[in-house]
């Protein structure tokens, strides 16, 4: 969890040889070479801050030197241990090094600072940033969250003026619930004198340091209530049947696990609206009211996001407990109690990416990371939502996978339907009007529960879903991905890409900044203002709405009595790629496209 632990009065001053040392520890653990930066730091930072250590009496301090966040690959800078003068508890202080010499608000931002040499990047206020290394401490290690301690932060930017960070000074509001504080080497006696405050002199600091490595790594009581009250007041969920099944033997794998010691993976498999994601949030509701280290991940950025936003909107540390399938590279085996893979059949090969530092490239599989990472993962999937090549995540591979590391397997299929207005005619009518079910197209005769219609143009499918939204009812229009998708123009007017005749309308936004009065991506199907825009398959994907329309673009057309897919009317860029997507597959992925856009509808 740390690259290097001594005690203040016993860390070696030789800065090559100390930065050597770290560095040597960072390439062992990791696999990671240290960059020139970290180098730099390690240097120049670490003996200034041993200097003042030093000087303010606190020789028997221990440090804890790149310290690993749990569940993460970020690092904080240093981590102090010792006990506190006043209260005599552990006592904590994150501290993040700056060699900065000057600093200035990036534009009108309140959080975000612009450094000469970073270019025109932002970078978060140090302020902000030790507070969020602070909460998820607190938030994770399950010693801090359970003990009694002293925790705050701090920035020291030890080559700083004040008046070189005068932005940054006046942007550093006070935060009770958050201590925290910075900073600049003209400060050092103040700095001096902070250190002493949270720190007793000639005590050693070695015991209160040997908890936090020790610690169990888990979301914290107070998180998984923030939890449970949030997602208990977004809605009062009812169970019914199979949802109840699934719901109750999660519950009970998790109390078994904890009794016994086991690990068992559940596969939950059902269709758009056969409420997995009502399965998910009324188990991780539960599961937090009872303190039980659970979290929720999906492959969905849009997904994710939105859950983000709407169970967390009162509580903002709430979304940490919010993820994605690529979170757990780093996850030590077993950390969670229960592990919610919400859209299951995003689940990729592996976990890596351009991005994946050196230190993770393993080839691990992404299944291998999800399974190893909670006693209890649950797996939530729909086969036929499968609309993107390397996308592995099927009932039969997950069973598989997991009975090979001697698990135990349970899997339950959620056979009704509460999408669609309950309509299983209409979902069968679907899945037969493409091919994915056997029988062939039957002609729709009409069900109560739910209305079908079909218009003659855009221009009228978009005057039926106004008057849909004038009521009060939420609806959209989604695509096939069959035309260009323009960035917006400098003054923010979205292009309108999607023409057909002399209709045109733009796709939904691609970032995650709203634009032109335009939602960003993650929102779109969730704001009213994304209607307008056209959804395609990843922005609609998960989400539903009262009233869908949907355009069947020219990658999917009817010929001689048949669907026949068309490779040259998508514009999707993987899909075209005949190099990975063969021509058996991309009409398979097609068809699943518009399976899930044409199940939108509530």
């Amino acid at each position: 969890m740390f690259l290097l632990r001594s005690s203040v009065q016993g860390l070696s001053v030789a800065e090559a040889q100390l930065a050597q040392h770290i560095a040597e520890q960072m390439a062992i653990t990791t696999g990671r070479s240290a960059s020139p930066s970290e180098r730099r730091s390690w240097e120049r930072s670490l003996p200034r801050l041993r200097a003042d250590l030093i000087d303010a009496g606190l020789g028997e301090v221990e440090m804890l030197v790149e310290y690993q966040l749990p569940l993460t690959s970020k690092r904080a800078d240093v981590v102090l241990a010792g006990q506190h003068p006043q209260t005599g508890r552990a006592s904590y202080l994150v501290v993040e090094l700056k060699q900065w010499s000057e600093a200035e608000r990036f534009e009108d931002s309140d959080v975000l600072v612009r450094i000469d040499g970073y270019g025109n990047h932002p970078v978060l206020h140090p302020l902000e940033q030790v507070r969020g290394y602070c909460d998820y401490l607190t938030d994770f290690v399950v010693t801090l969250a359970e003990d009694e301690h002293e925790l705050a932060g701090t920035a020291y930017l030890h080559n700083a003026t004040n008046l070189g960070i005068a932005d940054l000074r006046d942007m550093a509001s006070p935060d009770p619930e958050r201590p925290a504080r910075m900073f600049s080497g003209q400060d050092r006696g103040e700095f001096l004198d902070y250190l002493r405050s949270r720190f007793a002199p000639g005590v050693s600091g070695a015991g209160y340091a040997d908890r936090l490595p020790s610690s169990r790594i888990a979301p914290s009581k107070q998180l998984l209530a923030l939890a449970a009250d949030e997602v208990q007041r977004r809605e009062q969920f009812v169970l019914l049947d199979e949802q109840r099944d699934a719901y109750e033997l999660v519950l009970h794998a998790v109390e078994k696990a904890r009794r016994g010691n086991t690990k068992t993976a559940i596969v939950v498999s059902g269709g758009p609206g056969s409420g997995k994601s009502v399965i998910a949030l009324s188990v991780m509701g539960e599961l937090s009211r009872q303190g039980r280290a659970v979290m929720h991940a999906t492959g969905s950025q849009s997904f994710t996001k939105t859950l983000r936003k709407v169970a967390a909107a009162r509580a903002p540390r709430v979304r940490k407990m919010f993820g994605y399938f690529n979170s757990f590279m780093a996850a030590e085996p077993n950390e969670l109690e229960c592990l919610i893979l919400d859209e299951a059949h995003r689940i990729r090969e592996t976990s890596e990416s351009r991005y994946t530092r050196k230190e993770h490239r393993t080839g691990r599989p992404q299944l291998d990371e999800l399974l190893s990472a909670a006693r209890v993962p649950v797996f939530l999937l729909d086969q036929n939502q499968v609309v993107r090549p390397g996308e592995m995540g099927t009932v039969q591979a997950i069973t598989e996978y997991a009975e090979s590391l001697g698990m135990d397997v349970h899997e339950i299929d959620l056979d009704d339907q509460f999408r669609c207005g309950g309509s299983a005619l209409y979902v069968e009518w679907v899945e037969r009007l493409l091919g994915l079910a056997p029988g062939g197209p039957f002609v729709w005769e009409g069900d109560g529960a739910f209305q079908l219609e079909v218009v003659d143009s855009p221009e009228e499918l978009e005057y039926v879903l106004a008057l849909r939204q004038e009521d009060g009812y939420t609806a959209r229009m989604a695509a096939g991905y069959c035309w260009p998708w323009s960035d917006p123009e400098p003054d923010g007017t979205l292009v309108e890409d999607v023409r057909i005749g002399d209709w045109s309308r733009p796709w939904n936004l691609k970032g995650d900044r709203s634009v032109g009065g335009a939602p960003a991506a993650a929102m779109w199907a969730t704001n009213p203002a994304g209607f307008g825009q056209v959804g395609c398959i990843y922005t609609a994907q998960v989400f539903e709405y009262d009233h869908a329309g949907i355009i069947i673009g020219p990658d999917l057309v009817w010929r001689d009595g048949r669907w026949r897919a068309v490779r040259e009317g998508n514009r999707d860029p993987v899909l075209r790629n005949r190099t990975r997507v063969s021509d058996s597959d991309f009409d398979r992925l097609v068809r699943n496209v518009y399976k899930v856009i044409l199940g939108k509808p509530a």
